[in-house]
């Protein structure tokens, strides 16, 4: 795992046909827990959204930034005292300035959180 506060370290991706799979480890002993929610940690909303950030940049090694997230759904919590791995799906279309996109995380096949939403380049 990278700094204390990194919530997730990315350990794979496979990127094809506008499609991207990540698997990411969830650190349990992140700073960010301490105070999200002391006694009874989860993953907060804002660094669900910030994975597919930096997996989409990695899978297309471009920078981006969120112009739109159009639906944006927490459907459970992530428990880092349970939750050891969190896979990730996107499914994305280029366009000329942006990036169509939906993804979703899924823990033990439960899906956590669903995005549809649009990525500028920078």
């Amino acid at each position: 795992m990278g700094p204390a506060t990194d919530i997730f370290a990315i350990t794979k991706i496979e990127h094809q046909n506008n499609s991207v799979h990540a698997a990411l480890d969830v650190n349990k002993d992140s700073e960010i827990f301490k105070g999200h929610f002391p006694g009874q940690p989860v993953v907060p909303g804002a660094c669900m959204l910030q994975v597919v950030k930096d997996v989409l940049e990695t899978a297309l090694n471009i920078q981006l930034q969120l112009k739109k997230a159009g639906h944006l759904k927490f459907v459970s919590m992530i428990d880092p005292r349970v939750a050891r791995e969190v896979q990730m799906e996107i499914s994305y279309k280029l366009g000329e300035e942006e990036i169509a996109i939906t993804a979703s995380l899924a823990c033990d096949g439960v899906v956590c959180f669903k995005l549809q939403g649009n990525f500028i380049k920078l």
